[in-house]
């Protein structure tokens, strides 16, 4: 047989040295394109349900939260355990299924149950959600935003409405967490005093400034052959607006403005935690994470050439930095793992 194969071969020899460069070819494009990672991500199929829950204690948010959620994904198909954290503010419910699920089917049925589940969940106390299409494992890339003369808030609303909407365009990031920092809010502080002199309830002020926050259509008029659309607008943009915005109108006809019983200013939300680096005090970072079964090495270049292109975008004097590339660990790896075998052949 084995001689009747090296015939066949010798009497086609055009075919066979084309198959050979065809299966070089392939192999090539296998080796370029094959996942390589540092380390396998042994990770089973499993949703994470994420309910942000104000400033509830743990608690509280064990009660009326976290419990909901964990019996209402009970019963679903080839579930192998569910648990759960519950935490000042946050809600995490991790369900796990048995090996060979689909993930995306097993996201599928936890939307499903997510309906009923927010219907028993108290008004007011968060809505769950799931959580990104990622592992522990996920972490490809941190990086720093750094800039001199910008405080730690200017820093952050820069990462959270210029960077990372840009870095979520690139294929195979599912999601970009922000870490330090302060996420910048307009705070209002009521004066107890004027509330009490002039009868307002702080109620009364929560409506006044929902009520004048938002945007509304009318149709539109002919003008001239044009039409010329309506819009009633009323979006507050910053501290000035706040400020004139009215609460009711006084006998005489006079308006009763936020500024008359409160004042207003930018102040950070409450947090948890901070990130510092080096000892030379609080940083602000970026963490990106993978989408699940991507290859990271192809994910990891795509997101540094983003990084370069939004630093053009960037003001005078904010620099991103990186600070964890899973590239390099990747590549550091693979020199081990040929060193090893080199030193074992030899």
């Amino acid at each position: 047989m084995l001689e009747e194969l090296i015939r066949l071969s010798l009497r086609n020899r055009a075919l066979v040295i084309l198959l050979t460069i065809i299966m070089a070819a392939l192999g090539i494009n296998a080796a370029l394109n094959l996942p390589i990672d540092a380390v396998p991500d042994m990770t089973n199929t499993q949703v994470q349900i994420v309910t942000k829950t104000g400033g509830l204690s743990p608690l509280e948010v064990e009660r009326y939260v976290t419990y909901p959620v964990e019996t209402g994904m009970s019963g679903l198909p080839r579930i192998a355990e569910i648990r759960s954290v519950s935490q000042l503010g946050i809600s995490s419910v991790t369900v796990v299924f048995e090996d060979g699920t689909d993930v995306y089917r097993a996201r599928q049925l936890i939307t499903e149950r997510l309906v009923d589940v927010a219907s028993r969940i108290p008004p007011g106390y968060g809505t769950p959600e799931l959580g990104p299409l990622t592992t522990a494992l996920g972490e490809i890339l941190q990086f720093e935003v750094r800039g001199e003369g910008y405080s730690s808030m200017e820093l952050r609303t820069l990462l959270e409405w210029r960077i990372i909407p840009l870095m979520r365009q690139v294929p195979g990031v599912t999601e970009i967490n922000s870490h330090g920092g302060f996420y910048k809010s307009f705070e209002i502080r009521p004066n107890p005093d004027q509330l009490t002199t002039l009868q307002v309830s702080l109620e009364e002020l929560f409506e006044a400034v929902q009520r004048n926050n938002s945007t509304t259509g009318g149709g539109y008029v002919v003008h001239h052959g044009e039409q010329r659309f309506i819009r009633g607008q009323s979006l507050l943009t910053g501290i000035e607006d706040i400020e004139n915005v009215v609460v009711r109108e006084q006998s005489g006809g006079t308006p009763l403005l936020i500024r008359d019983l409160a004042e207003v200013i930018e102040a950070p939300l409450v947090r948890q935690g901070a990130v510092t680096r080096d000892g030379r005090g609080e940083i602000v970072t970026g963490m990106t994470m993978m989408l699940l079964g991507e290859n990271s090495r192809r994910v990891v270049e795509a997101v540094k050439e983003k990084l370069t292109e939004i630093q053009s975008t960037l003001p005078s004097g904010v620099q991103i930095e990186i600070l964890y590339d899973r590239a390099d660990l990747i590549s550091r790896t693979l020199k081990t793992v040929l060193r090893n075998l080199q030193e074992g052949g030899a």
